[in-house]
């Protein structure tokens, strides 16, 4: 695994936690796309659609807890599997992420896949 996803996904992590807008505008270019599921006809796309749309759906950081570990690198692209678990009564989920990497570290494309764990 590369420095490059590692250092991504401590800052989306911190980005969760937070809600900051610049946290969370901190981690796309400007043009990103994020996929909230593979071919999103809905995609969020740019930084003010990415940081509104993360905001309508914020989690508090005392909600959740999230672990993660490299599946794979293809020069820009990487490959992430992740596990969100909620507190409470809400569902957790596996999930598989892709992020493709500009020059400067942030995304220029994410897309998440996502399934409903069952205990």
């Amino acid at each position: 695994m590369t420095d490059d996803i590692r250092n991504w996904m401590e800052k989306y992590i911190a980005a969760w936690t937070t809600n900051e807008p610049d946290d969370i505008r901190a981690l796309f270019t400007e043009d990103a796309v994020y996929a909230t599921h593979p071919y999103d006809p809905d995609a969020w796309r740019g930084h003010e659609q990415i940081v509104e749309r993360w905001l309508k759906s914020a989690d508090e950081p005392d909600e959740w807890t999230f672990d993660w570990s490299p599946l794979g690198s293809d020069g820009d692209l990487h490959f992430v599997q992740g596990r969100t678990t909620y507190l409470g009564d809400r569902p957790s989920y596996e999930n598989l992420w892709v992020v493709r990497l500009g020059p400067d570290g942030r995304a220029t494309a994410f897309t998440e896949w996502f399934m409903e764990r069952r205990s």
